[in-house]
């Protein structure tokens, strides 16, 4: 396993679930926060060097592809890693799949590194860039 690509292991809870009995699409998108978060901390220097630039990690766009049903008690295996860095905007992919292998969803993440002084979207460069890209994966590793 790359350790540029995030594993977060979960369950799912009765309070996830909607009147229909499975996972209601809001959840997908706490499961693949908590996925996010988890990137985040296990690349500490990479959260460090952006805010020594001055700079913040925001989304601007997200695109799921619901793919089946999750329902209560799944064992569900969120995966997160950044498959493209531009120069002005990055791309986070998130594949949410069953203990059997089945893919719930997938979610590609569009975001911007924000100038925290001037509020508006910079230039990805210099030492966040490098840092940034280090951590690419092609999309056949987030395979389960």
């Amino acid at each position: 396993m790359s350790t540029s690509l995030s594993r977060v292991q979960l369950r799912v809870r009765g309070y996830h679930l909607d009147g229909y009995g499975h996972v209601n699409n809001a959840r997908y998108l706490e499961f693949m926060e908590e996925g996010r978060w988890d990137y985040f901390d296990q690349h500490p220097a990479m959260i460090k060097e952006l805010h020594q630039a001055g700079r913040a990690f925001v989304v601007v766009n997200l695109n799921i592809d619901y793919l089946a049903a999750a329902r209560h008690g799944d064992d569900l295996e969120i995966m997160t890693g950044i498959v493209d860095v531009g120069e002005r905007s990055g791309l986070c992919h998130h594949r949410i799949v069953r203990k059997d292998g089945t893919v719930i969803a997938q979610a590609d993440l569009t975001f911007v590194l924000l100038d925290m002084r001037a509020n508006k979207a910079a230039a990805i460069e210099g030492e966040v860039r490098e840092a940034l890209t280090a951590l690419i994966l092609e999309k056949e590793a987030f395979t389960p």
